[in-house]
């Protein structure tokens, strides 16, 4: 019997490009060395990543345009796209990637915006594929203009109703809507972590979340690691050194392993290491939702888990 797939939404699709530039000059004009161009979106590198680890993923979301043909055409090779067109135009993100100074910057436009009648649309077609089975739904993301602030709240309220659990991965104020359906996971990063709660300390801030409905919140700390607080208790995990290279979907591959263990049942200090693991194997790989697998391999088996 075929396993659960995990369904992935990505509510701001993007198209990413990403510029490779050796030697960035800013304020003068520069040659871009290598151009790369992709389907994404925070859900979507998602998915990528979930496959690559075994586990069957769906995508679905919104996308629209001349951009939004294009991402809806490259997931149709990569397979398990379940994408609702809107009329207005899917954002590109791009990356500058300078590999001279180990730095990238990051442009994100604000993606279309979304009619009301689109919005219920989009609930009609995540009702039916929650309907049509999935072990588990991860929410990544900004949203849209057009779709409402309390648009994740709804989302994990549907799939918490049918028994599917539920990762968020997004920041306020949408973070906070969501926090009151009770996902099952959110996993924040450091600056989202702060922004969320005012907190400045990491495992305070964490707490906080949990308090106001998370069942589990997973940090991203950037050098310092992971920390995880959960009902199990508290973890920090870090890799064995700092990692240069490009960013851009390390946070959602850390999503894909927890998403994944989350579904597997896998312990947390495991399920920790896979995730701090996956995204420093990210950082070292060119593209967004796709991860150096030799580092990968290597780094998992040097990550320190600590239990707090």
């Amino acid at each position: 019997m075929a396993a659960a797939p995990i369904l992935t939404v990505t509510l701001n699709a993007a198209l990413d490009v990403t510029y490779q530039v050796p030697g960035v000059r800013l304020h003068r004009s520069n040659r871009v060395a290598v151009v790369s161009t992709r389907a994404g979106g925070k859900g979507i590198n998602v998915a990528r990543v979930v496959r690559s680890l075994g586990q069957p993923a769906v995508v679905t979301g919104l996308v629209g345009g001349a951009a939004g043909a294009e991402v809806r055409a490259a997931l149709a090779v990569e397979g398990g796209e379940s994408l609702l067109t809107v009329r207005g135009e899917t954002r590109r993100t791009v990356a500058v990637v300078d590999p001279v100074a180990g730095d990238t910057t990051v442009f994100n436009e604000p993606g279309p915006t979304v009619t009301g009648a689109e919005w219920a649309a989009f609930q009609g077609h995540f009702g039916r594929l929650l309907d049509q089975g999935c072990g588990l739904v991860v929410l990544s993301g900004s949203l849209p203009p057009g779709v409402p602030v309390e648009a994740y709240g709804v989302l994990v309220t549907a799939a918490k109703e049918r028994g599917v659990p539920v990762v968020l991965d997004t920041s306020a104020p949408w973070l906070d809507h969501g926090l009151v359906a009770g996902p099952d996971l959110v996993k924040p990063n450091a600056d989202e972590l702060r922004a969320a709660t005012g907190e400045p300390d990491p495992l305070t801030a964490a707490r906080q979340l949990v308090a106001r409905g998370a069942g589990a919140v997973v940090a991203s700390l950037g050098a310092d690691g992971m920390l995880a607080v959960t009902a199990d208790g508290c973890w920090r995990a870090a890799a064995p050194r700092q990692l240069a290279g490009n960013p851009t979907g390390a946070g959602d591959s850390a999503v894909a392993a927890l998403a994944v263990g989350l579904l597997a049942g896998t312990p947390w200090p495991v399920r920790l290491a896979e995730a701090v693991a996956l995204s420093g194997a990210t950082v070292l790989s060119p593209s967004a939702g796709s991860y150096d697998e030799a580092a990968y391999l290597e780094l998992t088996e040097l990550v320190r888990v600590e239990r707090l």
